[in-house]
């Protein structure tokens, strides 16, 4: 028996406003999220991108070409009940950050971590008022419980949307310093993505690349991007908090 597929029905998807945002219709119809809540995103823009999603689509409907759909989708049906939990997961990023975790050797690659990484750190010192310490080796040491509640305070004030994209680029990167570098446009994005494979990248400046891994880490980067247009078109104003 052949898989049932979903099929396109409508002739044209638009963008409606509605109350607290915006939402997109198919027709006459409005979309609805999985578990049948009503599919509001909180800005024009990011319903422009699901509409085209939407649009897009030809006659069998492919859940996989529509990742800005996706992220409306875990925002209100995942992110939004249980918007505490994600904070507090992606907060402890902060006590086991990427860019804290530093190797005993070689000297070349402890050198390059110190080169990129450090100015990342000072980064979070100047702009987010917070002072992680860089550790050698993989025996966890915990931070300053201060700082620590500071950024888990800055990562609660996030919207149920920006806490999704959020998860992301923390997740995706295993740095909660470099996801809110990238939400302050600390740095282009694709070089914050390059700074969080520092490693990776060194490793194979030594010993050569592996395809199915390059094509992982491509995957992964394109999510990454991802995150942080969703980011970006998911907050009413420009303000950082």
């Amino acid at each position: 028996m052949s898989e049932w597929k979903a099929k396109r029905f409508w002739t044209e998807s638009q963008v409606v406003p509605a109350e607290d945002g915006f939402t997109v219709h198919l027709d006459a119809r409005p979309i609805m999220t999985p578990s049948k809540s009503a599919l509001i995103v909180p800005t024009q823009e990011m319903a422009q991108i699901i509409a085209a999603e939407w649009q897009a689509q030809e006659e069998i409907i492919k859940p996989d070409t529509m990742p800005a759909t996706k992220t409306a989708n875990s925002a209100i049906d995942k992110v939004r009940v249980q918007h505490a939990e994600v904070a507090k997961l992606l907060s402890a990023y902060g006590d086991a950050d990427l860019l804290c975790y530093r190797a005993e050797g070689p000297s070349a690659l402890v050198e390059r971590q110190a080169a990129v990484w450090d100015p990342m750190l000072a980064w979070g010192a100047e702009a987010l008022d917070v002072r992680l310490e860089p550790r050698v080796g993989v025996m966890h040491k915990p931070q300053s419980a201060e700082d620590l509640a500071k950024l888990s305070a800055r990562t609660h004030a996030l919207s149920d949307f920006e806490l999704t994209a959020f998860h992301d680029l923390v997740s995706l990167s295993g740095s909660l310093i470099l996801g809110f570098a990238a939400t302050y446009d600390a740095r282009p994005v694709d070089a914050l993505w390059d700074i969080s494979r520092l490693d990776e990248i060194w490793q194979a400046e030594q010993w050569g690349s592996d395809d199915e891994a390059e094509a992982l880490a491509a995957l992964k980067k394109e999510q990454f991007l991802h995150a942080k247009r969703m980011f970006d078109v998911s907050r009413r104003d420009d303000g950082r908090g």
